[in-house]
């Protein structure tokens, strides 16, 4: 190569080093300009000093833990049981669901970034295969899926540190992958940043899923897993936490006029992504796929399968408030419905029906 080319060469990897540097600075910035919103979940190498053991509170949807109000990392532990039980999917229709500690979908766990999590996965002895779990929010093998694989009546121990602050999902990873996940094994892990979270008046726990039956929408009686629907990605039922009006009419969620709600969303999948949506609403903020990015005044936000959000608005006036996915026929036809039903006093400065 002669002294010209050589020459060539040298500026041009000298230039596409210096951009490079330039990119990656400009990526460690805030995306919006807003740090108050968008360093809420930034990674930062936490500590590693644990300062004693906790167990974690775990709840079952809509309920979320409380917020952590430790602030040095703990030993978290977390036990969770597989249970393979019969539950209504729908008012006439039953469907055995495989579930994480008895709901679809399974606990909420909330942690706190820096803590080291020790987790035990046992394997009801009444269950008829094999099961595991990967958790998003870990670093190595499987999420913890080779270390967890438990036969029925038997439990198995890993422990993983919490290093990366967000909201991930959860989810049986034994084979076939994807049967399993469509009975309902899935849920959320909140790893809190370790200054916390912004307080809010209300948290709710929402996550969809999509379930393949033999038998038509709501058809009476115990229906079976169809695999071929599954293939094809033709549900039967897209479901907020695993029930037609699970979490609407009497069980809807509930909270007042000024009030700002922060939903954990979480789609399990396994197949749909989802175009979530709250009709009369617009989340003030949302924490794009469960991570540090903020972004403000969004009407949907897309979640896709094992993927997450975490949304924020402030309630303005009173009202049921509807949730949905906002590909609608899943609503009108295969129940992707919720509610938040919110009391308080009209606000006709907002608001206003004129009567006529």
């Amino acid at each position: 190569m002669d002294t010209k080319t050589t020459a060539f060469f040298k500026t041009v990897a000298y230039s596409a080093l210096i951009g490079g540097s330039i990119f990656w600075a400009s990526c460690q910035g805030n995306g919006s300009g807003n740090s108050s919103n968008n360093n809420v979940f930034a990674r930062h190498w936490p500590d590693t000093v644990l300062t004693g053991d906790v167990t974690a509170e775990l709840t079952a949807p809509p309920l979320v833990p409380k917020p952590l109000t430790y602030t040095s990392p703990k030993r978290v532990k977390v036990q969770m049981t597989v249970e393979e039980k019969v539950m209504k999917i729908s008012d006439s229709s039953d469907y055995t669901f495989w579930t994480f500690n008895g709901s679809v979908p399974g606990s909420f766990i909330r942690v706190r970034e820096g803590d080291m999590v020790e987790f035990t996965l046992t394997n009801s002895p009444n269950s008829k295969v094999s099961h595991n779990i990967d958790l998003h929010a870990v670093n190595g093998p499987g999420g913890g899926a080779e270390a967890t694989a438990v036969a029925p009546g038997q439990s198995a121990t890993f422990h993983f540190r919490a290093l990366n602050p967000g909201l991930y999902v959860y989810h049986c990873a034994t084979g076939p992958v994807g049967m399993h996940i469509a009975n309902g094994m899935y849920g959320l892990i909140l790893v809190e940043p370790a200054a916390g979270l912004p307080k809010v008046d209300r948290e709710y726990y929402v996550m969809q899923g999509d379930f393949y039956t033999k038998g038509r929408f709501d058809a009476p009686g115990l229906q079976e897993f169809d695999e071929q629907k599954a293939i094809d990605e033709n549900p039967t039922y897209v479901l907020f936490n695993g029930k037609v009006r699970g979490n609407a009419g009497k069980n809807a969620l509930t909270a007042n006029v000024g009030e700002t709600v922060r939903l954990f969303v979480g789609n399990g999948g396994p197949n749909l992504t989802s175009s979530f949506h709250v009709i009369g609403e617009i989340f003030d903020k949302v924490y794009m796929e469960g991570g540090k990015e903020v972004n403000e005044n969004v009407q949907t936000t897309v979640i896709p399968a094992g993927g997450s959000s975490i949304v924020e608005m402030q309630l303005e006036v009173p009202g049921t408030m509807n949730i949905v996915d906002h590909a609608l026929y899943r609503t009108f036809h295969k129940g992707a419905l919720a509610q938040i039903k919110v009391a308080g006093n009209e606000n006709p400065n907002i608001y206003n029906k004129i009567k006529k």
